[in-house]
């Protein structure tokens, strides 16, 4: 009885890697490994001692480890309140800017009205313009309100978000007009179908617009360090940096120790949404081809 031979790409078959991909998988590696030393670096310099980052900086574990750096580091400044005060900046700013992108983005994907895309076109020319072009009119705007050293000054202009509305647009004319239609018959008001048949369909771009969102508020610093002054009112970026200034001369662990713990909620929200971002980003047409 003649043997079968099994055809390449059946199950069980070994696959073949081709030196193109192996050679970019390489570099992908060594590309992430460069990208991990710093925060490694990170971690471990922030368990050593003062006379050790001074004798022998090169030394790449701690020896010994001192653990008690976290605990002096969160004794010296006001950690709690600066974590409320950035968590919940960022949980406002991502349910606002889902709301008003969505919004937005509905109206600029169906609804066709005189300049539409004229509209649309200089809305995102907006987001080439640098955040420092705009800060001097925006304080100015912001203190004529009686906004400046308050969170809404970092929160109303994070709302405005050119990228959000364009995503949320490319997400929205996926959707099939066919269920619009029907909803339409079946007598759904505009809004109706914008919340009961739009929103739910772009659920993932939803996800990730919210997660980038999320981390980009945790991660600022140029705007409160601008708009806020007093300490009660700092966020955990604006923190960091006023911590740095008054302990950067010796203690290089306490500072190093402040941000590893500092970066736990956006290490953690990456790690959740990595996926979900990628593929979002692919749907949309924002991944490239």
């Amino acid at each position: 009885m003649a043997a079968i031979t099994p055809t390449p790409g059946t199950p069980g078959t070994p696959r073949r890697v081709r030196p193109g991909q192996a050679a970019l998988h390489a570099v992908l590696l060594l590309g992430g490994l460069a990208m991990l030393f710093p925060f490694v670096w990170m971690l471990l310099t922030s368990f050593k001692g003062v006379h050790q980052m001074i004798n022998n900086p090169l030394d790449w574990l701690p020896d010994p480890w001192r653990p008690q750096n976290y605990p002096d580091a969160l004794g010296k400044m006001p950690f709690g309140r600066a974590y409320w005060n950035s968590l919940y900046i960022a949980v406002v700013t991502v349910a606002l800017t889902l709301l008003t992108s969505a919004m937005a983005a509905y109206a600029f994907a169906r609804i066709r009205f005189r300049g539409s895309g004229v509209l649309f076109v200089l809305f995102l020319a907006t987001q080439m313009v640098p955040i420092q072009v705009t800060l001097v009119p925006l304080y100015l705007m912001l203190a004529r309100i009686g906004l400046v050293d308050s969170h809404l000054a970092l929160i109303l202009p994070a709302v405005a978000n050119p990228f959000a509305v364009f995503l949320l647009r490319q997400f929205i004319r996926a959707v099939p007009v066919e269920l619009e239609e029907a909803a339409r018959i079946d007598g759904a008001g505009r809004f109706r179908i914008f919340w009961s048949v739009v929103l739910p369909n772009i659920r993932p771009g939803l996800g990730a617009l919210g997660i980038i969102t999320f981390l980009t508020s945790w991660n600022s610093f140029l705007m409160p360090l601008v708009f806020l002054n007093t300490e009660e009112l700092a966020t955990l970026p604006l923190l960091l940096q006023r911590f740095s200034g008054e302990h950067g001369a010796v203690e290089y662990g306490l500072i190093l120790a402040a941000s590893a713990i500092a970066v736990v909620p956006t290490l953690i929200a990456f790690l959740i949404g990595q996926r979900r971002i990628i593929n979002s980003m692919a749907a949309s047409g924002l991944g490239g081809r």
